[in-house]
């Protein structure tokens, strides 16, 4: 396959009609300055793909189902009642279809992969599946059916809080040992030969509050060199009750506790001290940062101006997909800056661009999250490319220099027109593929899930 576009970002700099070849999901030539040849795809504006480095996929059918006050106070901990309650009803069948149209609406939004973040693993009641797996497969037959680079992330999650207390409710369908976690990874690792070479698998101990620190240390053992995703300091009733209970903030903890290094991907991260915030930064590890969620759920605001300062690493992701947005993720970031520190122009270094500054940051960090070898075009490269429209009103009027601070600030989704996941020619003129049979396949799924929610 070759790419023509009128413009694409290469290194640091716009280049002029550009032309790309791709072959076995990778960029293996690349030529500026040049015409678009008979059987071409021809774009206006071509970017590096950016990876969503944190999904809950099932959660996207709950979208506006927790948006009514029922008491005194909301919060984190009310939502999550309600999320056990909606999961009680979930089957395979629900999973899959809510995972493929939740990776087509990333798609469309700009994002390439994604990083499934995979925590119910049984049957209601806790049971589990013939083969332990099953639901695992369920995400990898979404993935397949929509095309989207996958880093398939199993969740250890076996005590309902931080004094290893029983799981109860909706957390039943999580819990596994270490040994039956371990057997769901490497089932799960098994099936994804069925996939593109560029899948790949990591783990997610949930949270602190989720694995004890034997039951930790032992999967990191069995599962060295794989990707490491965890929450962290989400809420601060969980960083008071980890500090309560083992001495030290959870960041801190971690960090003290485990050999974070680049392989790690720290997810929200919300509550640091400075001295967290500069040791996280020089760990090497990603920030992985879900700012809509996190302000749906009133998590917090991120310390991310002190983050940057010191060099940190960053990504996004759409975590519990009540709005699937690239550009209102990378804006979301910024603005909750803003509205803390009441100035402008806060998630850059130095002087620059602040567009430029998130989205190549995220895209960094995103494919280093999903151990993809992307967020850049260059030869070698996977071809995880999005290409944006320039004629679109909301950015028509910008030059090549404020480009992406359109994007990121100005813009809608709608200015995605096509985006390759690993050279697979997925959104096409703003549509998917396999468009029409992922939103059948949905219908169906919700209209039975709403017949079982009553």
């Amino acid at each position: 396959m070759n790419i023509f576009s009128r413009r694409a970002r290469l290194g640091n700099a716009w280049a002029i009609n550009v032309r790309l070849r791709i072959s076995q999901g990778k960029i293996a030539k690349i030529a500026s300055g040049t015409e678009p040849h008979s059987g071409d795809v021809v774009v206006d504006t071509l970017l590096p793909a950016l990876s969503n480095l944190h999904s809950h996929s099932f959660q996207r059918a709950m979208a506006g189902m927790t948006e009514y006050r029922a008491q005194d106070r909301e919060s984190f901990w009310t939502w999550r009642t309600l999320m056990y309650r909606f999961l009680d009803h979930l089957s395979p069948d629900h999973i899959a279809a809510i995972a493929a149209l939740t990776f087509m609406e990333m798609q469309k939004a700009g994002y390439a992969a994604v990083g499934e973040f995979h925590y119910v693993h049984h049957q209601p009641g806790g049971q589990a599946y013939d083969n332990p797996a099953e639901l695992s497969l369920q995400i990898l037959q979404a993935a397949a059916l929509t095309g989207i680079g996958l880093t398939h992330l199993p969740v250890l999650y076996t005590y309902g809080g931080l004094q290893a207390q029983p799981l109860t409710g909706g957390q039943l369908r999580f819990g596994n040992s270490v040994d039956a976690f371990s057997d769901i990874v490497a089932r799960s690792h098994s099936a994804m030969a069925a996939l593109p070479s560029d899948t790949r698998i990591g783990i997610a101990p949930h949270s602190l509050r989720a694995t004890s620190q034997p039951d930790l240390r032992k999967a990191l053992d069995l599962h060295a060199g794989m990707p490491v995703h965890m929450h962290i300091a989400e809420q601060t009733k969980e960083v008071e009750e980890v500090f309560a209970m083992r001495g030290a903030r959870p960041v801190e903890w971690v960090l003290g506790q485990c050999e974070v290094n680049e392989k790690w991907c720290l997810i929200h991260a919300t509550h640091m001290t400075e001295g967290e915030t500069a040791a996280l930064a020089k760990s090497g590890a990603v920030a992985g940062l879900c700012p809509i969620t996190e302000a749906n759920l009133g998590d917090g605001i991120f310390n991310g101006a002190n983050y940057v300062a010191h060099g940190g690493t960053f990504g996004i992701g759409s975590d519990s997909n009540v709005n699937i947005s690239l550009t209102e993720e990378l804006r979301t970031l910024e603005y909750s800056q803003r509205l803390r520190d009441r100035q402008r122009n806060v998630m850059v270094a130095a002087a620059g661009s602040v567009g430029e500054a998130l989205y190549f940051g995220a895209a960094r960090g995103g494919a280093q999250a999903l151990d993809r070898d992307a967020g850049r075009i260059e030869v070698g490269a996977l071809a995880d490319l999005v290409a944006i429209d320039t004629t679109d009103p909301a950015i028509c009027a910008l030059s090549d220099q404020q480009l992406l601070d359109g994007v990121v600030f100005a813009a809608k989704d709608t200015v995605v027109s096509d985006l390759w996941s690993a050279g697979r020619h997925q959104v096409r003129d703003r549509r998917h593929v396999a468009e029409d049979k992922i939103i059948s396949g949905y219908r169906k799924a919700i209209t039975d899930l709403r017949r079982r929610l009553g």
